[in-house]
């Protein structure tokens, strides 16, 4: 049984207070809260086995050197990547994004070249193939959103071609909460040759997430959004292709042999992992991974697409005062609400909503050509669920956006 109660005696920071109002956390695109397991595994790695990893042949560093590996099978088997030499640590899914870019992509496109993308994109998933091209002369194209906030598929042969040589898309929106058909844009990719990379933020921590099901080339997502640590993020690469990759830092830890003049680098996939990495970011995100797979992965999505449905439903009592964004399916659709009310200011509502206790997001959301451009808005705000969050948090939520329209619809009176 997905017992929200218990689930929510697990996170410290739900007990808080804000401005004398009981927390309502509705933040979770952004970055999730942390469970007591994560937060006493940075502290038992610090007290009990400081040290660095792999290049030690003491207690504590083979202890750290264990403990750092384990995470990363834990990872692994997480998105069923079947190796853990798939699995490289970054930062973040930005670095992730950009080890792709400035690695594969860099030693494999040429000018003419045309890299598909879709008008939904994280500025991640955008503007690092600006960048490539500007530099070499790339081609990007993009997959149109429909009103519905769905991406319109229908014209995607005119879309891809034979210089289509990487589709690169998320797989959840952090905007609209779209989750967008994978195994389509995947077939269409493979019928011109073209890699796949999957933007996983807003996916892996959401829902069960097979990389070697999707077929995907690269996957990128952070740890921060997933329970762990913040400065810690994944990229799944495919072996057979990453073993073509050069490496995207050099220094310590990737290499295997150097002489004054020459190297030659380490076996996957350190030969990414250059320098010292961040050992116990990286241990606490497997802590992170052993508490989503013990509430099992299909439950959260379960308990997730339950709160959004209870959620649009409430929010139809302010339908002459909301404008709501996003697919009305909730099959494809993950536990993201995004609006914008006509008399207020997303960070204005915001404010008056954080007063309440209660912690939305307000802006462009990192997808400037999304909401600016498609949606015709400067910002909206967002609520996002995840697993300790209630049905009684959304009639917070709804009561308090009641108020602040209220409050507003006076003053402009």
């Amino acid at each position: 049984m997905f017992d929200v109660a218990k689930i929510r005696q697990d996170f410290p920071i739900l007990s808080k207070t804000v401005y004398g109002k009981p927390l309502v956390y509705l933040d979770n695109a952004a970055t999730s809260q942390k469970p007591r397991q994560v937060i006493q595994a940075l502290v038992d790695y610090y007290e009990g086995y400081n040290s660095n990893v792999h290049r030690g042949v003491h207690a504590l560093s083979m202890e750290a050197t264990q403990r750092y590996e384990e995470a990363r099978q834990k990872i692994a088997d997480f998105i069923g990547a079947g190796s853990s030499e798939a699995v490289i640590f970054v930062r973040n899914t930005t670095e992730a994004i950009n080890l792709v870019a400035g690695t594969w992509a860099v030693a494999n496109l040429k000018t003419g070249d045309e890299i598909l993308t879709t008008e939904m994109e994280h500025h991640s998933n955008l503007v690092p193939w600006q960048k490539l091209a500007k530099e070499k002369g790339i081609v990007l194209r993009f997959v149109p959103v429909t009103d519905q906030g769905t991406l319109d598929i229908s014209n995607l042969d005119s879309l891809l071609n034979e210089r289509t040589r990487l589709v690169a898309f998320n797989h959840m929106s952090n905007v609209l909460g779209t989750i967008n058909p994978v195994d389509e844009l995947t077939r269409a990719a493979r019928a011109k040759g073209a890699l796949v990379l999957l933007d996983g933020a807003q996916s892996v921590p959401h829902m069960p997430v097979n990389v070697q099901e999707l077929d995907c080339d690269f996957m990128a997502f952070s740890g921060h959004k997933m329970m762990g640590p913040t400065g810690i993020g994944v990229l799944y690469v495919k072996p057979s292709i990453m073993d073509q990759m050069e490496p995207f830092l050099r220094g310590g830890e990737m290499v295997k042999q150097v002489w004054l003049e020459d190297a030659t680098w380490n076996d996957l996939p350190m030969k990414f992992e250059a320098g010292t990495p961040n050992i116990a970011d990286t241990i606490a995100l497997g802590a992170a991974v052993d508490y989503l797979q013990a509430l099992d992965m299909s439950q959260v999505r379960q308990h997730e697409t339950q709160i959004t449905a209870y959620a649009l439903e409430s929010f139809r009592e302010l339908k002459e005062d909301l404008e709501m964004y996003g697919p009305e399916d909730l099959n494809i659709r993950g536990g993201i609400v995004s609006f914008y009310a006509h008399d207020v200011h997303p960070h204005d509502l915001g404010t008056m909503l954080d007063r309440e206790g209660i912690a939305i997001r307000a802006g462009h959301h990192c997808a400037m050509p999304l909401v600016r451009d498609r949606l015709g808005k400067a910002a909206t705000a967002r609520a996002s669920f995840y697993v300790y969050n209630t049905e009684e948090e959304v009639d917070q939520l709804v009561e308090a956006l009641k108020q602040a329209l209220r409050f507003f619809k006076g003053r402009a009176t």
